[in-house]
Parts: structure tokens; C-alpha cells; sequence
């Protein structure tokens, strides 16, 4: 029969959950086989806490054993004088190889990483036996999903929520630079698999085209309406970027077809993070309705001021 759990853990009664866990991690590492190979005594001292661990880390078990329903090594007390139950091993059917505590609320990869993975953790884990000790249990399968994506989200940053196909919801951070067909990979949020170990969820980003700007590498490329006064004569006027309006300045004379660059309010180079430049089209637009005034104006100036554009 094991040691009381509690003097395993060399904690009292009344110590809280995270006190046990506490107790536990200090002890795991200290005792560890891999960090005290070829010493049964540590060897025997993990095995001794980890099944003590095994009772106070789980509060169900925790309560059986102080109303005296369980014994040390988990097995039911039976009253009337006949004992323990089937006879079983603090580490489960089969000993040691078989071993599954419960390990609820402790970091198992903070005490076993520095040890390689291999001996006990691959047992505390759920892992297999091989060449070498214990193995990695067997991964989960990974999970894909396609996220469709603003444009300006892969200019600016986001966060975005997608969910999967069994209710699952997750925030999806949109990085700067992003890209169709680039693929994000969300560690653990994939399938569990049969040791316990999570796979990824892989998600395929498709960038929406945008209403306004067009993607030229790091750049962006939009048509810039203005007014035939502003054309002809210059001006303020109002253009978005992905950041809102800006005021930019139409010069006097301006064509359908100018470009005015504003820089560092394009797109971002996945590459060096930096922004490209915004490339507006001018383009000469009239007015909806009909304008007597300027009717009569283009009257004249094609009577008397004859201009052939196609002629250039």
C-alpha cells in the first residue's frame, strides 16, 4: 500500500489545490529518472509522488480519500471488514507502462521539457514504449479551414474569429503582409489524439478584393474622381487610404490618367514590413445631371477653341 499522499507531497490537510500543485511540480523536478538516471531511489520517490498526485490533484479523489473511500493507491475502502478492492497500481492497469495521473492544472512540458521528453514523461503523457524509452504519444490530427479576409486587415492588422465544424470558436490574428493563400498555424487547436496531444488547425487566408484600392506588390493602385473645376484650375479634394481621408492636392491642368503617389499608404512588403506607397488615377468626372452653364461653355470652346485630343 502506498505512502499517505500527503506526506508524499510533504504538505498539510488543509492545503489548497494550488498548494498541491505546487508541492508536486517542485518535487517532480527535483526527483525526476531522467534527472537522476540510474538512481532507483529518485526513481521510486516520482513514482511514490506522482501517484500521490494522482489522489490530491483531482478534488473528487481528494474528498473520496479523506472520507476514507479510497485508499492510498486509489482502490475503494469496502465497509464490513473485507477490504480493498481488485488489486491495481498507483499508475493504472498495467504499472508503470500504463501509467495515466491525473495532471490537471500542472504544466507537464514545464517539468519533463528539460529532460528531453523521453523516460517518464513519455509514460505521464500516455506515451509508447521504443528505442530510447518512452515516446511521444500519438498527435492528434490537424485541422484546416479557410478565412476569408479584408484587404485592408492584411494592411493594418486584425483579429478575426472563425469557427469550426464541431462549434469550436477561435481568434485568428491577421498578420501585417498577409497574403492569398498564405497558411497560419494555431498550435493545439486541431484534433486530440489518442495520448492526449493535440494537433494544429491550418488556415488558409483569401484575401477579399476590395472595392477601392488594388494590390501592385507592396503598393496600391485606386481611380481618383475629380471635378472638371479642380481639374482644371487645382485643388483640394478628399481621398481615402486604408488609415481614412486624406486632403491631397489636385495640381492645376490635371488629366484623366495623372497619378498622385501618397507615400507610405499602400500595402506592407511581407518581407521587410515596411509600407509601399498609394498610387491615385485622376480621373476627369462630370457632373450627374446636365449644367446649362457648362454646356455653353463646351460650345464655345469647340466652335472657337478647336482641341483635338486624339490628335496627341
Amino acid at each position: 500500500m502506498a505512502n499517505d499522499p500527503y506526506s508524499e507531497l510533504g504538505i498539510a490537510r488543509s492545503a489548497s489545490q494550488d498548494e498541491v500543485r505546487k508541492a508536486f511540480r517542485k518535487l517532480a523536478k527535483q526527483h525526476h529518472p531522467d534527472k537522476n538516471p540510474g538512481d532507483a531511489k529518485a526513481e521510486e520517490k516520482f513514482k511514490r509522488i506522482s501517484a500521490a498526485f494522482d489522489i490530491l490533484g483531482d478534488e473528487e479523489k481528494r474528498k473520496k480519500f479523506d472520507r476514507g473511500e479510497i485508499d492510498a493507491d486509489g482502490r475503494e475502502q469496502f465497509r464490513g471488514g473485507f477490504g480493498g478492492g481488485a488489486g491495481g497500481s498507483p499508475f493504472g492497469a498495467g504499472g508503470p507502462q500504463g501509467f495515466r495521473g491525473n495532471f490537471e492544472g500542472v504544466d507537464l512540458d514545464e517539468i519533463f521539457s528539460m529532460f528531453g521528453g523521453g523516460g517518464f514523461a513519455g509514460q505521464a503523457r500516455g506515451g509508447r514504449a521504443g528505442r530510447g524509452g518512452f515516446q511521444a504519444p500519438p498527435r492528434g490530427v490537424d485541422v484546416r479551414a479557410r478565412l476569408e479576409v479584408d484587404l485592408v486587415d492584411t494592411i493594418l492588422g486584425a483579429t478575426r474569429r472563425i469557427q469550426f465544424s464541431d462549434g469550436r470558436t477561435v481568434d485568428v490574428g491577421i498578420p501585417k503582409g498577409a497574403q492569398t493563400g498564405q497558411v497560419l498555424r494555431l498550435k493545439g487547436q486541431g484534433q486530440e489524439g489518442r495520448g492526449g496531444a493535440f494537433g494544429d488547425a491550418l488556415i488558409e487566408l483569401n484575401v477579399r478584393p476590395h472595392a477601392v484600392f488594388r494590390p501592385d506588390g507592396a503598393d496600391l493602385e485606386m481611380d481618383l474622381p475629380v471635378s472638371v473645376p479642380d481639374a482644371v484650375l487645382g485643388g483640394k479634394v478628399e481621398a481615402p487610404t486604408p488609415e481614412g481621408n486624406v486632403s491631397v492636392t489636385v495640381p492645376k491642368g490635371s488629366n484623366s490618367g495623372s497619378v498622385l503617389r501618397l507615400k507610405g499608404r499602400g500595402g506592407v512588403d511581407p518581407k521587410t514590413g515596411k509600407r509601399g506607397d498609394l498610387k491615385a488615377r485622376l480621373v476627369v468626372t462630370l457632373p450627374d445631371s446636365a449644367d446649362s452653364r457648362l454646356e455653353a461653355f463646351a460650345e464655345d470652346w469647340r466652335k472657337n477653341r478647336p482641341y483635338q485630343p486624339r490628335r496627341r
